[in-house]
């Protein structure tokens, strides 16, 4: 029976947790003393039940009451009860009069008080830790919130992660995260707490090392959870690292090197899996291993954990090694690994949960597997409060719980089918699947289809990848060409998985899209949990499983009906070569009708998992954008990309993203061969990086571009690009009108000139920043603006199917004031759907948005360091009656225009 006692403390300790780091600290702490008086006060009242209970039991004992110990198999009576009692170490206790049920409403009355202490010892401990946490970080948290500039002297908690820079396409941004020691600003330096992300540009980063003591200067903000310091150059090394940190530096820099010669997959991989080291991850493998659920392969979890440790104890068990040590190296290990990877928050998590799940495995007993992760998850909120709200901590219980909770009944559900191995093989990511994605659908509103099947194909090659990625890691500062060679071999394993994540990336339906939020999430978790019961608790399903379990004991086993197979062609041979007086037996016969039976099997089943892999996944390959759709976000991950409907193969396009194929595969699924005009707002790489995958295999008839050459190389290829292909340029000028679709599609003209569609897409240009200038074709003037890109941008107001779509680029605050004196000054009204600047930005005028008041405002983001979208631009537009459709949350979503009412299509 499963050992759910720790599970109420564990519950108890996340939700304070939860909810008292975003309280104040005084609240906290006042909390913590009210928790730690009505501890003592139940405690006082568990100590007088218990000694009441024991009165009243003894009391009521008759004498010659027997007395039995706990083990013990005889009982002993009358005078020498007494004296067994007396002098023995086991517990005795007497044997009520009342039968089993007394001894158990006995025990029952007993648990009940124990469980109330726990819990509230649990929730005061909790508050006491974040009382005192909160207090240290509260000057961080004030100065962050004002967004002062600040100096601080802090230590690296993290390796240095380079990022691709937005505007500029390059990586030439970098962040580590730091522990902060002392903190100065306005004049004033304090001893302060906290984690701080600190990012920005230069020369240097690299060459931070784990453990070394900085100094940087820059602008604090706070971007969701995080607290981020803006530097303007790179950290200064105060402090080297200590010698024992070095030797780890130099171990991961050695691997680094050692693999810097192999293939693509294992320059990223190898490093990946053995250390958690992603810098050199290829974005397009990074985003199929998340489609396909096997990011867990380079984020160091339980799992890698569980290999070294499965490792180190085998070459134990071949020593001979006392058990004792056996338990120090075994320890030993998995300390040197944390050390390894670096003890980050979510390398702990992982090796507490590695260390859960070994426990369960070791003692053989799943239920106390589930007592362990109580227990782990009440010490780690205790020592970090902050865990509760991190989805990483969320996701690495949930997976151990569906482990712990869920493999065994599905392993055992699933044998009668497959074998007890097949099955234990299949019910491990079926459980975890189970456990995480309802959490995963807050991060990202999709539900992976091939995640089971892409982690059964790839779990071979991880263990084998690990242990040799780490040995390579262990020797590179020795013995370089060795680590080398253990890389190589390693890249072979990691090959496999990667190429496992990109076949099953790449099949058809791989991610289908889920409502995200809250309402999302709920609504999976039914979904799963009735799947769960209806599998794990069908009476047909278990009695078929039981029948056909009955027949596999009854018929012959795989080994035997392969030697009977091997008989019998070895008969067959030997029949055609028979002496004419051997009569024909009836071997020859059985066997062709046995060859008649097992062909036309054969053939059935592979039409049936043709039809499985094939057919059945195209009837979503569409998803849930509808055939009528005639405004569509595009989810180009930290980008821009809108698609607007202009004929039955053809669309406006303003924006194609960052770089990579996300805006082609898009427009792939809408169907479009021809973009009747594609405006790029202005040339940074979120907004025209996809450039090359739209131009691939469609007629693009013509292109508006931003007047600003800014940054001047992305500009240079941008326009390349289209001059390759051949593609018409013209630079936007403030109040050029065109359209496209109908039987008079204008090209656009200049100043007031007119122009347009009887049918489909009208397009005026509302603002366009510094552009001056004609046609490409008979040479670009192009201007040059220092910072000035995004207001620059090209802001394109669209009639498309009665509706009115403003696309605003990435205005900043200057653009965006004179865009609202402009539509004021023109009287324009409300607008049925804007596109928000700056992906959400915190910069957002009041004042154009009460002038537009749509009625969807459309923000385009995703994974990002800036904190877009914000707070406050939701904000806003929700104050002004629109309704948000988020990109990140939603993933590309449709608006559909049905009857005249405007509604949204795949984000709910």
């Amino acid at each position: 029976m499963t050992d759910l006692r720790l599970v109420p403390a564990a519950l108890a300790a996340w939700a304070t947790a939860f909810l008292s780091v975003e309280a104040s600290p005084g609240a906290t702490l006042r909390g913590a003393g009210v928790a730690v008086v009505l501890l003592a006060v139940v405690l006082g009242v568990v100590v007088l039940g218990a000694v009441v209970l024991g009165a009243v039991v003894l009391d009521g004992t008759p004498r010659g009451t027997r007395w039995v110990r706990r083990g013990a198999t005889a009982a002993a009576s009358g005078p020498s009860a007494g004296s067994a009692r007396a002098t023995t170490s086991d517990r005795a206790v007497p044997r009520l009069p009342g039968g089993s049920g007394t001894r158990a409403l006995v025990r029952a009355v007993a648990r009940a008080p124990g469980q109330v202490v726990l819990v509230v010892a649990c929730v005061a401990a909790v508050l006491v830790s974040a009382g005192a946490q909160s207090v240290d970080r509260a000057a961080l948290a004030d100065l962050a919130g004002t967004g002062a500039t600040a100096t601080v002297t802090a230590t690296v908690r993290s390796a240095v992660v380079p990022r691709t820079n937005p505007w500029s396409g390059a990586t030439d941004r970098h962040e580590v995260r730091v522990a902060l020691d002392v903190l100065t600003a306005r004049g004033v330096t304090t001893a302060a707490r906290g984690p701080v992300v600190v990012t920005g540009s230069g020369e240097g980063w690299i060459d931070l090392a784990y453990g070394a003591t900085v100094v940087v200067t820059g602008r604090l903000d706070v971007q969701g959870d995080r607290t981020v310091l803006r530097a303007d150059t790179p950290p200064r090394v105060v402090e080297r690292p200590g010698a024992f940190l070095r030797g780890v530096d130099a171990m991961r820099q050695g691997l680094l090197e050692a693999t810097d010669g192999l293939s693509p997959q294992a320059r990223g991989l190898v490093p990946g899996v053995a250390v958690g080291d992603t810098s050199r991850l290829d974005p397009e493998l990074d985003e199929a291993m998340r489609t396909t659920s096997l990011t867990h392969v380079t984020a160091v979890s339980g799992g890698h954990f569980a290999i070294v440790v499965a490792c180190v104890a085998a070459l134990c068990v071949l020593a001979r090694a006392p058990r004792w040590a056996r338990v120090v190296v075994t320890g030993a290990a998995m300390a040197g690994f944390v050390v390894l990877v670096h003890p980050e928050p979510s390398v702990l998590r992982a090796a507490a949960m590695g260390v859960v799940g070994v426990v369960g495995i070791a003692l053989g007993r799943p239920s106390r597997a589930v007592a362990a992760l109580g227990a782990g998850v009440v010490v780690l909120l205790v020592v970090d409060p902050w865990l509760a709200r991190s989805y990483g901590f969320v996701l690495s219980v949930a997976a151990t719980a569906g482990l712990a909770l869920l493999t065994a009944p599905i392993a055992r559900r699933l044998s009668p089918w497959c074998g007890r191995t097949a099955a234990h093989v299949l019910a491990v990511p079926v459980a975890a699947q189970a456990a995480c994605a309802p959490v995963l659908v807050l991060l990202d509103p999709s539900v992976s289809t091939w995640s089971v099947p892409a982690n059964v194909v790839a779990a071979p090659a991880l263990g084998p990848a690990t242990v040799l990625g780490v040995l390579a890691t262990l020797v590179a500062p020795w013995w370089p060409a060795a680590a080398t060679a253990l890389g190589w071999t390693a890249g072979l394993f990691t090959g496999w998985i990667a190429g496992v994540a990109r076949v099953f990336a790449d099949l058809p339906g791989a991610r289908l899209p889920w409502p995200g939020g809250p309402g999302g999430t709920a609504l999976l978790a039914v979904a799963t949990a009735v799947l769960l019961a209806v599998v794990l608790r069908s009476r047909a399903l278990r009695e078929a499983g039981e029948r056909r379990a009955v027949r596999r004991a009854s018929s012959p086993s795989l080994r035997e009906r392969a030697s009977r197979a091997v008989r019998a062609v070895r008969h067959t041979w030997s029949w055609d070569r028979r002496p004419p007086w051997r009569p024909a037996g009836a071997v020859r016969g059985g066997a062709r009708r046995s060859s008649g039976r097992v062909v036309p099997v054969l053939l059935v089943a592979s039409a049936l998992v043709l039809l499985v892999v094939l057919v059945r996944p195209l009837v979503v390959r569409g998803g849930s954008v509808p055939q009528d759709w005639v405004v569509v976000a595009c989810d180009v991950g930290q980008g821009d990309a809108l698609v607007l409907r202009s004929g039955p193969a053809a669309a406006v396009v303003v924006d194609v993203g960052p770089p990579g194929d996300a805006a082609d595969r898009c427009l792939d699924r809408l169907g479009v061969e021809t973009v009747d005009l594609l405006v790029l707002s202005h040339f940074h790489a979120d907004h025209v990086g996809g450039l090359d995958g739209v131009l691939r295999g469609r007629t693009v008839e013509r292109a508006l571009v931003t007047g600003t050459a800014d940054p001047a190389a992305q500009t240079e290829r941008t326009l390349g690009a289209l001059e390759d292909a051949d593609v018409p340029v013209q630079v936007a000028q403030a109040r050029a009108v065109g359209g496209a679709g109908g039987p008079e599609g204008a090209v656009p003209g200049h100043g007031g000139s007119s122009g347009g569609a009887s049918a489909g897409v009208r397009w005026e240009v509302l603002q366009a920043g510094a552009g001056r200038g004609t046609s490409a074709a008979a040479g670009t003037d192009l201007v040059e603006s220092d910072g000035g890109a995004n207001d620059a941008s090209v802001v394109l107001l669209v009639h498309v199917a009665g509706l009115d779509v403003v696309a605003l680029g990435d205005l900043e605050d200057a653009g965006q004031t004179a865009l609202a004196r402009t539509l004021a000054r023109r009287g324009s009204g409300p607008v049925d759907v804007v596109k928000v600047a700056h992906h959400g930005s915190a910069t957002q005028s009041d004042r154009l948005a009460e002038v537009l008041s749509p009625t969807v405002a459309l923000v385009s983001s995703g994974e990002n360091t800036y904190g877009h979208p914000t707070d406050r631009a939701l904000d806003l537009y929700r104050g002004v009656g629109a309704t948000v459709l988020r990109t990140d949350t939603c993933g590309t979503f449709a608006l559909v225009v049905r009857d005249g009412v405007l509604a949204a299509a795949g984000c709910g």
